[in-house]
């Protein structure tokens, strides 16, 4: 049997995790807004929501090979084909840029530092893309 006082601190633990819960789950700000308020000055700033961009990996080729992105959106590669392909990143600057090997389905990621990030295809060489990613 548990002791008294284990028994409390359970239960204001619970409590507690219960109330930080509920304090954050409402919001005076519509759904999906990437707004955020400083409530000291007032002010309220917006944001462009990050945006998700898709590269096509049909054949032998990546559609569109080059793009230009904001830092924080996201790029997803769909592979639909009956060759094996994946994404391999080219550099020191592209280095956690390495996907599985797919025919079919998506693989995201996130880029988060401006910069160029030049890609290929492991198993075939010649398919090559760039990514260019622009300050926020």
């Amino acid at each position: 049997m548990p002791r008294p006082h284990r028994a409390a601190l359970a239960a204001v633990g619970g409590l507690t995790l219960v109330a930080a819960l509920l304090t954050g789950c409402g919001s005076d700000e519509p759904a999906g807004s990437a707004g955020s308020a400083t409530e000291a000055s007032g002010t309220h700033s917006q944001r462009a929501p990050e945006a998700t961009v898709t590269v096509f990996v049909e054949e032998d080729a990546f559609s569109p090979a080059d793009i230009t992105i904001t830092a924080g959106d996201t790029v997803s590669w769909h592979f639909d084909g009956d060759l094996p392909h994946g994404v391999q990143g080219i550099g020191d600057k592209a280095m956690g840029l390495n996907s599985p090997l797919f025919e079919v389905g998506d693989w995201s990621y996130t880029f988060t530092a401006p910069g160029e990030y030049r890609y290929l295809c492991p198993i075939h060489p010649d398919m090559r893309g760039t990514i260019t990613v622009e300050e926020a």
